[in-house]
């Protein structure tokens, strides 16, 4: 069973990217005091990027869930409308996601499979949907499941609870996707101004040397110290404020 709070990067995965961060923290360090025994200390500061990799993907990886359970509910509550129990429409919803995502390994097909044969095994549609919650660790499930379990102990219409949690969570959807359109253009603009000054003072160094020289020596070093931890504090703070959670 998948653990959506947390994700581990293959051994592949985990060299690649420390492979690619060494470098480029190396490339970055260089610029900046054209010492190749500073660069290799700071290109050890690539061990810290597996685990932020890490987070990255898993991030992605809730948010593709949450589309596809958008997608498992609405196709739960078209069968529940037809008439069918809910352990039948959890059949039918699976052969339709099957139809939807020919991958057999999505997520949510991974999921309404497990809750299936669970379901066969004699586990209870209650204790299936809350394992699922337990380990999605998703507002929006969260909410859906323990709805879910008031209507079945209650005798509450379980179709219009799910068409509404569907519509919730579309309309979730599309706020984040417009925010994320309206803030599109700021995040090329910061990437491009996190990028500029590492480009022109690579382009002078190379086309006045002599201009650059002091910078390379005594103080300078110090001041391009200083210049490298504040490029660096812009970076962070900047892709925190991108980070918009709807």
């Amino acid at each position: 069973m998948i653990d959506y709070t947390h994700f581990s990067l293959s051994k592949k995965q985990y060299i690649l990217t420390l492979f690619i961060a060494g470098c480029v923290f190396f490339l970055i360090t260089y610029v900046f005091f054209m010492n190749f025994i500073i660069s290799f200390i700071f290109a050890a500061c690539a061990l810290f990027i597996p685990k932020y990799r890490a987070q990255q993907l898993n991030i992605k990886r809730r948010e593709e869930l949450i589309l596809q359970f958008k997608q498992a509910l609405a196709s739960l509550s078209s069968s529940l409308s037809a008439g069918r129990s809910i352990e039948k429409a959890l059949v039918y919803t699976l052969e339709d996601l099957r139809t939807i995502y020919p991958n057999e390994n999505t997520y949510i097909i991974q999921e309404f499979k497990m809750m299936n044969l669970q379901i066969r095994n004699g586990a209870s549609v209650e204790s299936v949907f809350q394992n699922f919650s337990d380990r999605a660790k998703i507002e929006d499930i969260s909410n859906f499941v323990e709805v879910f379990k008031i209507c079945t102990r209650t005798g509450g219409n379980l179709v219009e609870v799910i068409r509404t949690t569907t519509n919730m969570i579309r309309d979730k959807i599309e706020i984040g996707q417009e925010i994320q359109v309206l803030i599109s253009n700021k995040k090329f603009e910061t990437r491009v101004l996190n990028i500029i000054p590492f480009v022109f003072i690579v382009i002078l160094r190379y086309s006045s040397p002599e201009y650059m020289a002091p910078l390379y020596q005594g103080k300078g070093s110090i001041i391009m110290f200083v210049a490298l931890i504040f490029l660096i504090l812009s970076f962070i703070i900047s892709h925190k404020l991108m980070r918009i959670q709807v």
